[in-house]
């Protein structure tokens, strides 16, 4: 099953410059753009982040830019109780509110408190370091968790990978060799035991749904994701745009984690909404 998205309509500049809106028309406006703020619609600058960049043919092949509205009463910020710490230390992850720094030490997940099967879910991302490395993992089955030892991760589920672009530059001078596999915009693919037809454009081998367009910013700037999963099938948008995903994902049901693996990484606002 798929849902689609309207994406985001802009008026022309010229009828923004010359139009004329009444004083109470304004003051909702105001009140608009406040609370899209807040939960993630608009750049937050108090934060260091910026709107969605613009579409650059330069950069790739741009998609729409959407507009979310989570506000509503099904959608659930997850904070500290929502979440279980599945093989990291104590220390590894600190919540502040709805944010939590992740010392990126040891290598593994912070576990959701709960299952999901129909999902999409928000979240504010900023690596603290470059070239630091981290992700989501959706679909997480408990086998892959159960009895995980320190410095591993989960041998089963969805990685939405979260790439500072200094990785890039760290892979090719530690292994002399060009960096082809992946990219720092926002691959999807399955992680072990699990199972995903990946949407192209791909990776070499096949096994990764690379992005079809460069969104996402460095180091030490914030980064927007939105994730719809539903059926076993999980889409991305970065910044705004949609770029990766894939179908056919087995298993389609089990924890969201969030992984910690060698640097520091802090995420906010993860917002999610269960799906039928």
């Amino acid at each position: 099953m798929t849902r689609n998205l309207l994406p985001a309509t802009r008026l022309p500049p010229t009828r923004l410059q010359n139009a004329w809106l009444p004083p109470t028309l304004v003051a909702r406006l105001i009140l608009l753009v406040g609370l899209a703020s807040s939960v993630g619609l608009v750049g937050d600058r108090s934060l260091g982040q910026t709107p969605a960049p613009e579409e650059d043919p330069s950069v790739g092949h741009p998609s729409p830019s959407i507009q979310l509205d989570t506000t509503g009463s099904d959608w659930i910020e997850l904070g500290a109780s929502d979440f279980v710490r599945a093989n990291c230390d104590e220390a590894t992850w600190t919540w502040d509110g709805p944010l939590v720094h992740c010392t990126g030490k040891p290598i593994g997940v912070l576990r959701s408190a709960k299952k999901y099967r129909n999902l999409e879910f928000v979240a504010w991302w900023r690596h603290l370091s470059h070239g630091g490395n981290s992700g989501f993992f959706l679909w997480t089955p408990e086998t892959a968790l159960q009895n995980l030892p320190p410095d591993r991760l989960p041998g089963a589920g969805i990685e939405v990978q979260v790439l500072d672009h200094g990785y890039t530059e760290l892979y090719e001078k530690s292994s002399g060799k060009q960096a082809t596999w992946f990219t720092t915009h926002g691959d999807i693919f399955p992680v072990g035991n699990s199972k995903l037809k990946p949407f192209p454009p791909l990776s070499p081998d096949g096994s990764r749904s690379f992005p079809k367009g460069q969104f996402s910013r460095p180091s030490p700037q914030w980064n927007f994701y939105y994730v719809r999963a539903i059926d076993g099938e999980v889409r991305l948008w970065v910044n705004g745009h949609e770029v990766s995903g894939g179908a056919d994902a087995a298993p389609a049901e089990g924890y969201l984690c969030l992984e910690s693996e060698g640097a520091p990484v802090e995420f906010r606002n993860i917002r999610i909404r269960e799906l039928p």
